[in-house]
């Protein structure tokens, strides 16, 4: 990806009602209105509500978005598999970018749970994000270590007593995402680099509200509103424009 031109984020309005929902009463995900105006190329919002003034846009994608979306659409269907040894090295390179010079029991362990699993098994918490959530996680230690750093230790602010688990907040944040948007993608990268904004967004908004553990679905609600009003801006053609991503440091 070429740092210089940007990672492209668009969003649509669609015309045929409300065609965005929950699959589950327990989703975070709320529906949401949308925009007719194209904010770059990338991805595109189907949580829509419909408007008397609505008109359908139609996108024509090149072979390379084409050859992009599908990219990220089939990353999007992999399951994370604990059997699978791609899934297991990928699971202990986070352990080694995130904890570097401590040595990693074993793929169950009571180690995880200073990451923020739930239990001695991570495997059991990929249900809702599927791999593409631990390859989300990994982007973000590689990429914006900084800021990954910051979050997993909670270097900034003034933190609550029962603060949010910062792994399953992680596979939370790629499920909302997935969630909001319809990923036509420009890059495939371009959904990685939004899950690090999304990520560093979620920490703002905890220390904002001054929320704890009881807090979290309702910081997740403001984080998701905030991005939704940050895509919708008219001066925003790449994501690298999006306010939130001063958040981020490498």
């Amino acid at each position: 990806m070429d740092r210089n031109a940007g990672s492209f984020v668009a969003m649509r309005r669609l015309s045929g009602g409300s065609s965005c929902h929950d699959p589950s009463p327990n989703t975070y995900a709320e529906v949401v209105a949308g925009s007719t105006a194209w904010i770059g190329r990338g991805f595109s919002c189907v949580c829509a509500q419909r408007r008397d003034s609505d008109q359908r846009i139609s996108f024509d994608l090149s072979p390379a978005q084409e050859c992009c979306l599908q990219r990220l659409q089939n990353r999007i269907e992999v399951p994370y598999d604990g059997s699978n040894g791609e899934h297991q090295e990928a699971l202990k390179t986070l352990w080694h970018v995130s904890f570097p010079g401590t040595e990693l029991l074993g793929l169950v362990s009571d180690q995880w749970k200073e990451m923020g699993w739930q239990g001695k098994d991570p495997s059991t918490d990929f249900r809702g994000g599927g791999f593409i959530s631990l390859e989300n996680l990994l982007y973000f230690a590689k990429n914006y270590t900084k800021s990954f750093q910051e979050l997993l230790c909670k270097q900034n602010g003034d933190r609550a007593l029962w603060e949010y688990p910062f792994a399953v907040a992680g596979v939370n944040i790629t499920f909302m995402l997935i969630q909001m948007l319809d990923l036509q993608a420009e890059n495939d990268r371009a959904f990685d680099i939004l899950y690090c904004i999304t990520f560093k967004l979620m920490d703002h908004k905890w220390l904002e509200m001054h929320a704890n553990y009881m807090d979290f679905n309702a910081v997740i609600k403001s984080t998701r509103r905030q991005l939704e009003r940050e895509l919708l801006l008219e001066d925003i053609q790449r994501i690298e424009d999006m306010p939130s991503y001063r958040f981020l440091d490498r």
